[in-house]
């Protein structure tokens, strides 16, 4: 049950999160916020693979969410049930997506896109690409910081050398990123990425019951905050 998510294609994946965001506009009163949000909460605990992840992603989308809290609660009139339904409509909104965006393969989304889809062939080969090398910034960040840490450029306890430090890191991953960057479209233009008219797909991409299941599953995910207006 847990590999479902990993099984599914990533159109279905990303249907997730547009029907959380559709379902987020009618999430207008704490109890409807509440229930939306336990609906998804038992739906991550029954489907996802772990909890690291998804508790990650809960962790950023609460920091944009106690921002909201706050402004709503401070410019909105102090009242506290209003700026909680404000929180937590954000993290309807953002959560699901996030999390689901985690578990995206780049290729499959390439072939699905474009064969489902009819994406323009260039359009996706670029977009898959600059996926696929977003994820490896997190490599690409450890193996800077062990090359600075052996050259004895390691951080410190002091703050100010410690922002200093991120702000080199940065500088150096930005550097390295525009290198991959124009590697990566030198060898796109080697292999007739803009010139050809049409292209073929090493890989197919079928829709099986599983992915209507999905479908299914995330369409009513997304309409438990209309029920529940309706009903509470």
């Amino acid at each position: 049950m847990r590999t479902l998510v990993l099984r599914v294609n990533p159109l279905v994946q990303l249907s997730v999160g547009l029907f959380s965001l559709l379902g987020s506009f009618w999430i207008r009163s704490l109890p409807v916020a509440l229930v939306a949000l336990a609906a998804y909460v038992l739906a991550a605990a029954i489907l996802l693979p772990g909890w690291r992840y998804p508790l990650a992603c809960l962790g950023f989308t609460a920091i944009a969410a106690v921002t909201i809290v706050y402004s709503t609660w401070r410019l909105g009139g102090r009242d506290v049930e209003e700026a909680l339904t404000a929180g937590l409509r954000i993290v309807v909104l953002a959560w699901p997506g996030s999390v689901m965006a985690g578990y995206l393969d780049p290729s499959r989304f390439a072939d699905y896109a474009a064969q489902r889809l009819h994406v323009p062939p260039r359009l996706v080969a670029a977009f898959a690409a600059a996926l696929q090398k977003f994820t490896t910034f997190g490599l690409a960040w450890q193996q800077l910081e062990r090359v600075r840490r052996v050259r004895g450029f390691g951080p410190s306890r002091n703050p100010v050398a410690t922002g200093a430090y991120a702000a080199n890191m940065s500088f150096a991953l930005l550097v390295q990123a525009m290198r991959g960057a124009t590697a990566t479209s030198i060898a796109m233009d080697a292999r007739g990425f803009a010139t050809a008219q049409r292209r073929t797909w090493a890989e197919p991409a079928p829709w099986t019951r599983l992915d209507t299941g999905g479908i299914v599953v995330a369409a009513l995910l997304g309409a438990v905050p209309v029920v529940a207006r309706l009903l509470l």
